[in-house]
């Protein structure tokens, strides 16, 4: 039997911090509606390794 246990924690950023998870929060949204729309108009299938390449051009 395999006992599997959670933990919920509350943190509390300050304003430096709000900014900078907001921020990256933003750029993986970005990118995954970029790859999105890459697989939807070419019809090819996802790559991971192709959109890690692709990342410092665009930043």
């Amino acid at each position: 039997m395999v006992i599997k246990k959670a933990y919920k924690f509350r943190i509390y950023p300050n304003k430096v911090q709000q900014d900078m998870i907001n921020q990256t929060f933003g750029c993986s949204r970005f990118l995954f509606n970029r790859a999105l729309f890459d697989v939807k108009t070419t019809g090819s299938s996802f790559k991971k390794t192709h959109y890690m390449k692709e990342i410092p051009s665009l930043k």
